[in-house]
């Protein structure tokens, strides 16, 4: 059982709820969704093929206290279910960072689930899977998932379009939701005034990562 990985790196977490701590990055190759605003396009390479037991074994080499499962698009590759439920068996704490485009129903649920929910300036914000947010919202302990969801955005028409998202599911009532700015397109100022004007029920983040290292940087 191989996957296909565009790289693993240990690096610290620039982004979601778990910012700041030693994490395993997992990249797994692979996504076609083009988004605008992607900053890991090299991921659409077809990278290099590790078998499961490879890539278990990298992990605890590098042995940080959060492992992190992102792409590309990591739910394409249908090995991927198996190594986060393996992961999981380890003890790790495992997080999934998925473009949205697909359900997360089929994962782990001991796996904290991060969902980028595509805003406008995306150009694919009509892929946004609309079976996340009802698992996100469900109160069933046979769906229940470890949900939170990431809001980048790139103009006041994004975030307005997010408002409105929010108010119209309550969706920040049952999960944390991350949101941030597209970096180099808005400032953050901007967007924290747009936040604090509305009382809007997010958690502001900044990729952390991109101001630590150079922003172009790989491997980080």
């Amino acid at each position: 059982m191989s996957l296909h990985i565009s790289e693993i790196f240990h690096s610290i977490q620039g982004e979601s709820s778990f910012a700041g701590w030693p994490c395993t990055f997992l990249r797994l190759a692979g996504c076609g969704h083009c988004c605008r605003y992607c900053d890991t396009a090299y991921a659409e390479e077809e990278g290099i093929s590790m078998e499961l037991d490879e890539v278990l074994q990298k992990v605890s080499e590098i042995a940080s206290p959060v492992v992190e499962i992102t792409g590309g698009e990591p739910l394409l590759q249908k090995e991927v279910y198996p190594l986060m439920k393996k992961l999981c068996d380890r003890g790790e704490t495992v997080l999934l960072e998925t473009g949205g485009f697909i359900s997360v129903a089929d994962v782990d649920p001991r796996v904290h689930c991060i969902i980028d929910l595509k805003a406008p300036s995306s150009g694919v914000s009509d892929g946004n899977h609309p079976e996340n947010i009802s698992l996100a919202l469900s109160s069933d302990p046979g769906t229940k998932k470890h949900i939170e969801f990431k809001i980048v955005v790139a103009d006041r028409n994004d975030y307005l379009w997010a408002k409105k998202l929010l108010d119209e599911t309550g969706l920040h009532e049952t999960s944390t939701i991350m949101m941030g700015v597209v970096f180099g397109k808005l400032e953050p100022a901007d967007l924290a005034g747009w936040v604090l004007g509305d009382s809007l029920r997010v958690r502001m983040q900044l990729q952390l990562h991109k101001y630590i290292w150079d922003p172009g940087t790989r491997g980080v």
